[in-house]
């Protein structure tokens, strides 16, 4: 892969940003997604509005974040 060896940290939320770095993991990029406490990113909850209790299954989240390794971070939280 050309991008093997090659980290990336993804801070994106929403279209472009998250596009670009799946297009990163796919050509073999290690993407680490940063998400935020309580709820992660925005688009978890873009499921099909009339599918009851469809929380955390939106189709968009799932293919744009694919090749990504998530994970929590409080970034307002002081260190």
């Amino acid at each position: 892969m050309p991008l093997s060896g090659i980290r990336v940290v993804d801070l994106t939320r929403i279209l472009a940003g998250p596009y670009a770095t799946m297009v990163l993991g796919d050509y073999g990029a290690d993407v680490i997604k940063v998400e935020r406490p309580g709820g992660g990113d925005d688009t978890r909850a873009w499921g099909p509005p009339w599918v009851p209790g469809a929380a955390g299954a939106s189709a968009y989240f799932t293919a744009i974040n694919r090749n990504k390794r998530s994970c929590c971070v409080d970034l307002k939280a002081e260190a």
